[in-house]
């Protein structure tokens, strides 16, 4: 029997032990995805693959790259203890997921939430002199169907790599990432070697025009161009635009419910109703959240350091709450404060 086993495969930067306060680490584990989700959370079903405090997530995606396409390939022969007979497992990867924007960004070769185009899956975005009128502002928030492509994505790598072996090549590299938003971290070394080589070979001799590939791969001991740029735009079976989910805890919870939290907070201690917004917060029923209790008093006292498990239990507790906070807020700017109290006081939720 022949099955194919789902990956999702995991790399970020982690704190390589606990005796230090941060001992940068590249680390990738892999989930089984056809498990079930319960099964997801346990640590035995975590599989350690690589970490390593001095090769970046691109250079380690390159061995575990090799690895998968060998084994699907080759199959895995297995024994299977439901069945009780060997089967062959073929391997694919269903996704990869970051730990965080910024990490998604670096392997998908997008320069990140500070480029123009700031989506590492579309064209969403643009200049930033249109982006400061209200039709430009207003199209960042609206569904974009202009999706990036792999081969579109590795074609800009090329280019760049091209305008790095001419003359002037650093303004044009730069003026390329700024107005594409591609950004390949995995040939930035090899950008920077070029860029030097030039300048090298200008004092050397007059009237040096361009590099040629030949030339570039012997002096940086390549085979090809092609081994310096992200090993993930070439893989097989795997968009990693589209497959890579975006990131919940920056997206959502350390964004749009962190400012609204600030919001909620900044009126009621305004107000001085902390307290009664503590005793509402205490008489919620937790049962379906994760966490046993929301720690109401914990909450109050440090309601401007939450982390994404605070945020996360109270967007939860509070999904109807927030529904009224925009009546809550006419009413801070046009009625007393007895006013605000008694619509508290029938609108326990807030």
């Amino acid at each position: 029997m022949v099955l194919t086993v789902p990956l999702i495969i995991f790399m970020d930067d982690m704190l390589g032990n606990v005796s230090k306060q941060w001992n940068k680490h590249h680390l990738v584990c892999m989930f089984n995805a056809s498990m079930s989700h319960e099964m997801l959370e346990k640590e035995f079903c975590v599989h350690f693959v690589s970490s390593s405090p001095h090769a970046t997530s691109l250079e380690l995606s390159k061995g575990i790259k090799d690895s998968i396409e060998k084994a699907a390939t080759d199959g895995i022969i297995a024994w299977d203890c439901k069945l009780q007979q060997e089967v062959m497992l073929i391997p694919y990867k269903l996704c990869i997921y970051g730990g965080d924007n910024p990490m998604q960004a670096e392997e998908c070769s997008h320069g990140g939430l500070k480029c123009k185009y700031l989506c590492h899956t579309c064209r969403v975005g643009g200049t930033n002199v249109e982006k400061k009128f209200d039709k430009g502002y207003c199209e960042i928030f609206k569904v974009c169907f202009r999706f990036l492509f792999v081969g579109g994505t590795l074609a800009e790598v090329k280019a760049q790599l091209e305008l790095a072996k001419q003359p002037g090549g650093t303004e044009k590299v730069k003026n390329a990432i700024s107005k594409s938003g591609t950004q390949d971290a995995a040939s930035t070394a090899i950008v920077d070697c070029l860029l030097e080589l030039r300048k090298r070979l200008r004092k050397q001799e007059a009237g040096v025009t361009a590099l040629s590939e030949a030339e570039v791969c012997a002096q940086l001991e390549l085979q090809s161009v092609d081994d310096a740029i992200n090993p993930l735009l070439g893989m097989k079976g795997l968009d990693i635009h589209q497959d890579t989910p975006t990131e919940n805890l920056h997206t959502i919870l350390l964004s749009v419910v962190k400012y609204h939290w600030g919001q909620t907070v900044y009126i009621l201690d305004k107000a001085h109703l902390l307290g009664i917004f503590q005793s509402c917060l205490e008489s919620i029923n937790t049962d379906g959240l994760n966490s046993p209790t929301l720690d109401a008093d914990y909450i109050v006292q440090f309601k401007e350091s939450l982390i994404g498990k605070h945020f996360k239990s109270l967007a939860q507790a509070f999904l109807s709450g927030w529904t009224v906070i925009g009546e809550l807020a006419i009413l801070l700017w046009h009625a007393k404060m007895d006013n605000i109290e008694e619509y508290l006081i029938c609108n326990p939720l807030v």
